[in-house]
């Protein structure tokens, strides 16, 4: 059955955030008397939320609450320096609007609403589901699940869209089928899905609008 419902990743799925992203982690280091990251290296620590990140990027003895947080209002300065929406994936959207589509991300809500909101992509998504929804993080299925109840809609015809593999861990769990973005920043960890993109072009091929105007 042809998915009718789109649950999407958000930073190197919708967007490319990782200039900004980047940019702060720098900044944070900066402060530290750390050298700098190359982008690489900070593409290769995103996926699992701030915390996380801010984990993979700082000595384990540099790494505290504080300095999550000392990122976050960095991150907030230079939300959008240089973030883009991935090339082709406006097109996706703008096929299948007025359709049933999520976002379910690990980022914080505030964020993601600024990011969709500057970007003009608030109008295409009824349900936003963050990292800070009170609801464990990808890879839990919880956030899918709640994105679900949100659309009022079921597993069976849904698909979870994402560069990483707790996106597909958190939709195999969900019981949605999964399509792996390979044009993001993540990897696939090995894991089996039903969907791959090479390039956001492959999205509508993968999923074709009914009635494409």
């Amino acid at each position: 059955m042809q998915p009718d419902t789109f649950l999407f990743d958000l930073d190197g799925t919708l967007i490319d955030s990782l200039p900004d992203l980047a940019t702060a982690v720098n900044l944070l280091r900066s402060e530290l008397s750390l050298p700098p990251l190359p982008s690489e290296r900070v593409r290769q620590m995103i996926g699992d939320g701030a915390t996380m990140l801010i984990r993979r990027a700082l000595p384990e003895k540099a790494f505290s609450a504080q300095q999550v947080h000392r990122f976050l209002i960095l991150y907030r300065t230079h939300l959008l320096d240089e973030t883009r929406i991935m090339p082709g994936v406006e097109n996706f959207l703008m096929q299948h609007q007025g359709e049933k589509m999520a976002v379910v991300t690990n980022k914080p809500y505030d964020l993601t609403l600024a990011l969709l909101c500057e970007l003009g992509l608030d109008a295409f998504f009824c349900v936003i589901i963050a990292g800070d929804s009170n609801l464990p993080k990808k890879p839990d299925p919880q956030p899918v699940l709640q994105a679900l109840r949100e659309l009022e809609n079921t597993p069976e015809t849904a698909v979870m869209i994402g560069d990483h593999h707790t996106d597909l861990r958190a939709g195999q769990a969900a019981g949605v089928k999964t399509c792996f973005c390979a044009f993001g920043y993540g990897n696939d960890d090995g894991l089996t899905y039903d969907y791959r993109a090479e390039t956001t072009g492959d999205l509508l091929r993968l999923f074709p609008a009914e009635n494409p105007w």
